[in-house]
């Protein structure tokens, strides 16, 4: 089992990461291969709507750092997508990443990935309520399931806290540890149930 791990946040200790570490340190001790990549760390440009992908080769023309983390999710049986809310939308750095995964479709839109995958939407606010932005993983569900993921979950962290966070939520810590144990089981029912 491969899982590979995609931080949106430009803070080192965000409340997605630490969300997101605690799935991989469970599926790790479940005996999960992890891959980590940090796009705040990484140097990268968004789509550049060129159509190479589609009419020349099979995979994206640019060659950055984001040619390293679009292979890994061709590889990965689950991924780990974590993304603080800013202004009602994934960060910068998250969302120039996924308009990138457009590469993942043929000309015909059907998809490039082995199908099955699964993947986690860790998506941190400051908003308390969580009827407010409630809107943004839906968005990203429908590309995710075009994508062929089959097996999809939403976590979500609210209210006003400082980074580094997490341990003062163990309901998420909790969820998070389900949702782990959840990627692990090899005939895991689909669904988009958020926890």
């Amino acid at each position: 089992m491969k899982i590979v791990a995609i931080l949106g946040s430009p803070r080192p200790k965000s409340n997605g990461s630490g969300l997101a570490n605690k799935i991989l340190e469970r599926t790790k001790e479940l005996g999960a291969e992890t891959q980590v990549f940090v796009l705040n760390k990484l140097q990268y440009k968004g789509c550049q709507a060129c159509e190479t992908c589609k009419t020349k080769l099979d995979h994206c023309v640019l060659k950055d750092d984001l040619t390293q983390v679009l292979e890994a999710i061709h590889q990965a049986d689950a991924v780990v997508l974590a993304t603080p809310n800013y202004f009602g939308e994934a960060s910068g750095q998250f969302k120039s990443f996924f308009d990138r995964t457009y590469s993942f479709l043929n000309p015909d839109f059907s998809c490039r990935l082995s199908p099955g995958k699964s993947s986690v939407f860790i998506f941190s606010q400051g908003q308390t309520n969580l009827n407010l932005y409630a809107d943004v993983y839906p968005r990203y569900e429908m590309w995710l399931k075009r994508y062929g993921f089959s097996n999809n979950y939403s976590l979500r962290m609210n209210g006003p806290r400082p980074a580094d966070s997490v341990s003062e939520r163990p309901d998420l810590i909790t969820e998070a540890e389900k949702i782990a144990e959840s990627l692990m089981k090899p005939a895991a029912t689909p669904s988009s149930d958020k926890w």
